[in-house]
């Protein structure tokens, strides 16, 4: 079985359920003809036509529009918007009607879309394109928030999130999309929504990771491995609905828990799983549970993106102070 990168299991998921549920279609700016910006959706529209795969306007909050008015019909959308900075005009058609569908009709109409869009920093990319906005939308009701970190994980949980019954933001770190590469069975087989990835045991700390993070922190867990100590490792990769039971377990067994989020420091979801901790885990814990975050400013340009991103130094670093805490 050949090995795949992100961006071809995203594509391998896409053309499976198309093929699978006549239902599916997918729309957004350049995904038909040009099979979308980091080609996602590419041979797709000559696959199925162009109503199944819709080329729109340069025009995101018609994307969302599109998108709710279709599922609440029972069409499972799939969206992509080009960059995750391009989502927030689109806050009204998520906040006000996707993630209240359900519930404004009583459970006559749910809204089974999918807004995926790339998202985080690393690809050197002008303003705009490398927002962390995970948060921004865990905080809305009704609304899954998903972030997968490798091509088996992009496939199985964009499976599972087209067909959930409710909303999903799917938010694909861009500087995943070619980053490695994995055998992915083209079997349909979706993981589960709302579960940790445990990655790795350990003992000393617990690190709690998701998206493109869990590359920086794998390496950290292998460079505090060299000097005796022992990380276990996390992916959260369902943002909401967040699965506490497996991170209070692991910080149970090592007493220690070590956050790792790509977003600006201040209201990060590091923060909920923080309290969430404090409120949950507090007499399991050793040390004060630590974050390792991005800074409270806008992404930088080019020459300054590798300082913005944590990196393995900065969470070794962290995740000893909490080791040695006393």
């Amino acid at each position: 079985m050949p090995e795949i990168t992100m961006v071809e299991a995203i594509a391998q998921a896409l053309r499976y359920e198309m093929a699978a549920d006549p239902q599916v279609v997918i729309l957004g700016e350049d995904v038909g003809c040009n099979g979308g910006v980091f080609r996602a959706t590419d041979g797709l529209q000559k696959a199925f036509g162009k109503e199944r795969v819709v080329d729109t306007p340069l025009a995101e909050v018609l994307i969302g529009g599109m998108a709710v008015g279709m599922a609440s019909q029972r069409l499972k959308p799939v969206a992509e918007i080009q960059f995750s900075g391009f989502m927030y005009s689109n806050i009204d058609n998520i906040l006000n009607h996707a993630g209240r569908m359900r519930h404004r009709t009583r459970g006559r109409l749910s809204c089974p879309m999918v807004l995926r869009s790339p998202s985080f920093g690393g690809i050197h990319a002008p303003e705009h394109h490398s927002e962390s906005p995970e948060a921004m939308f865990a905080h809305i009701p009704g609304i899954r928030v998903v972030i997968p970190s490798s091509p088996a994980r992009a496939y199985g949980l964009l499976l599972a999130a087209i067909r959930d019954p409710d909303p999903v933001i799917f938010l694909e770190p861009s500087r995943l999309y070619r980053m490695n590469r994995q055998e992915v069975p083209d079997d349909g087989e979706a993981l589960p929504l709302d579960v940790c990835f445990k990655l790795k045991e350990g003992d000393d700390v617990t690190l709690i990771t998701w998206g493109a993070m869990v590359h920086e922190t794998l390496q950290a867990a292998k460079l505090l491995e060299e000097e005796g100590l022992s990380a276990a490792v996390l992916d959260v990769a369902t943002i909401k609905q967040l699965d506490m039971e497996s991170i209070l377990n692991s910080v149970a067994k090592t007493g220690r828990a070590v956050i790792v989020q790509e977003a600006p420091l201040t209201a990060g979801f590091g923060a909920e799983i923080a309290a969430n901790i404090a409120e949950e885990g507090l007499m399991s814990l050793f040390a004060p549970i630590k974050r390792v975050t991005g800074f409270d400013t806008p992404m930088p340009l080019a020459k300054q993106e590798r300082a913005y991103i944590p990196s393995p130094a900065r969470i070794v670093e962290v995740a000893k102070e909490a080791i040695n805490f006393e």
